[in-house]
């Protein structure tokens, strides 16, 4: 029996959809052009193929979620992925949590962040950078308007320029709106 899980783990579980994803096999032929790509143009998971079904939204969301989350420009990769995981642990989003844990650690070549953080939440001792990072994807993620102009001084300060805290603005929010469709439509389950 799977059991739903609870706590934030670097273990990515599996998700377990409530809404029947699409079958590749008995996809339409927009819903095959709208998956040809995928985000981060890898496979095509069970999240998607549910999102197929509105392939409308399906075409303007992955390309969307590609161009924030993974352009070599702007912010690096691993404190865009920081900013999801702040995200992701507000609003209680286990999977995506452990998903941008684990892309956090392939790109940081570490696991140091993510342990302090998933130990010990908003009082984990990090690294100026990382620190106002989270504290900042944290706050947006709370209430947009707790996300205030200490934040963006202390982004600064940890040496971020304008269009790197764009970008950390631009994935953390996408988190917002990627968390709550993850809550919805499955669940994070561990295999047993």
């Amino acid at each position: 029996m799977s059991e739903v899980l609870k706590k934030f783990t670097k273990t990515v579980p599996h998700w377990r959809p409530r809404v029947t994803p699409v079958r590749l096999e008995d996809a339409s032929a927009a819903q095959l052009e709208a998956l040809q790509v995928t985000p981060s143009n890898t496979k095509v998971s069970e999240y998607v193929l549910v999102l197929a079904h509105d392939v409308e939204t399906l075409k303007v969301r992955s390309p969307l979620f590609n161009a924030v989350m993974y352009d070599a420009a702007g912010l690096n990769r691993a404190d865009r992925e920081l900013g999801a995981i702040g995200a992701s642990m507000v609003n209680r989003c286990i999977y995506c949590a452990a998903m941008h844990a684990t892309r956090h650690i392939q790109a940081s070549k570490s696991d140091e962040v993510v342990d302090a953080i998933f130990a010990r939440g908003a009082d984990a001792d990090l690294a100026p950078r990382e620190r106002a990072i989270f504290d900042f994807a944290r706050h947006l993620s709370d209430a947009p308007p707790r996300a205030d102009a200490e934040d963006v001084q202390n982004l600064r300060e940890a040496g971020l320029d304008d269009a790197e805290i764009l970008d950390l603005i631009l994935s953390t929010a996408l988190f917002g709106w990627a968390n709550r469709l993850m809550h919805v439509l499955g669940d994070p389950v561990r295999r047993g």
